[in-house]
């Protein structure tokens, strides 16, 4: 078919219609616009905050920790009160190792740990003083008696701990036995407070008590034993009035009524037994004087040939009846 044959403006009308390809719209943006600005201004300012920081961290650490001025150097630094008997060079020796060192440095529950282990110290606080000084606050054990042990006299507080005695100090105790460094800790202060026990008691019973025992026995935790002076007045041919010691055993209970009863009826049992060595209160209701000679002379052997019979023993025994005996 001839295309002549149909007019030309069917033909233009039945073309397709094609679009121009349209060329895509540039944006221009702006590379440092005000939100861009802005959160630019935010980084930078952070950074410079945390470099400012860290180089202020860093100084100051540096000053804490290893300037001179933060430093342990001399022993004035160290400032100690609360010592009696405590020397300072003892204290000073623990810090020794802290010398040079910046007190932020010093470990302060382990230095109060070494103090608190001298015996004299029954408790220590340490602080810091800045910026370079250590301040030591000590609390001294108190001795309440002598403490001997062989030839060698020691002082002992109420818990047990075992005190070397100054050099330059004067105590007045009573001298205690029976306690030794071979027990536990545990066991010594056991002992030591029944002896506190009894001291307490007896000075209930009569102001400044203790003054008239010298020396008690605490072998036995069962029967405390003090030697006791002013019971016996006795005159000697010269006609000097003399006053021997008087061995007591107490128990482990009651001593102010049994010590109350030694004072009130001694005079009584001296009248009927004559002189009295010992006398022991540990019987309910009952007081027996001079057991121990008693029981000294049943075992003691006899003589070859003696010239003379032997004495008896004195053993006199006087009803107790509350603070008095009948």
């Amino acid at each position: 078919m001839d295309a002549d044959a149909y007019p030309q403006e069917l033909l233009a009308d039945e073309e397709p219609k094609y679009l121009r390809r349209q060329k895509p719209l540039e944006i221009k943006r702006r590379k440092f616009g005000r939100k861009a600005w802005k959160t630019y201004l935010r980084v930078t300012v952070g950074v410079g905050v945390g470099i400012v920081a860290a180089c202020v961290a860093y100084a100051c650490g540096h000053f804490l920790f290893a300037s001179p001025r933060m430093a342990l150097i001399h022993s004035s630094q160290v400032e100690l009160t609360g010592n009696n008997y405590v020397t300072r060079g003892s204290v000073l020796a623990i810090f020794k190792a802290d010398q040079g060192r910046s007190v932020l440095r010093i470990p302060l529950t382990e230095r109060r740990r070494q103090l608190e282990a001298i015996p004299w110290v029954a408790q220590a606080i340490v602080r810091r003083a800045l910026p370079n000084n250590i301040e030591v606050e000590i609390t001294e054990r108190i001795p309440i008696a002598f403490l001997r042990q062989g030839s060698d006299m020691a002082l002992v507080d109420i818990h047990g701990v075992i005190l070397e005695r100054p050099l330059k100090a004067s105590f007045h105790f009573p001298v205690v036995t029976g306690v030794s460094e071979n027990m536990t800790p545990d066991e010594r202060e056991r002992r030591m407070q029944l002896f506190a026990g009894f001291t307490q008691q007896v000075e209930s019973a009569r102001a400044r008590a203790m003054e008239q025992v010298s020396e008690v026995d605490l072998s036995d935790v069962r029967d405390l034993r003090a030697s006791i002076s002013g019971l016996n007045g006795e005159s000697t041919s010269g006609g000097q009035q003399t006053d021997s010691l008087v061995l007591v055993h107490f128990g482990d209970n009651d001593f102010e009524t049994k010590y109350q009863t030694l004072l009130s009826d001694f005079g009584q049992w001296r009248a009927k037994t004559g002189r009295i060595e010992s006398v022991d209160l540990r019987f309910n209701g009952e007081a027996v004087v001079n057991p121990d000679a008693a029981v000294a002379q049943q075992i003691a052997p006899r003589p070859a040939a003696p010239s003379k019979p032997a004495p008896k023993p004195v053993h006199a025994a006087h009803k107790i009846s509350g603070k008095k005996s009948r």
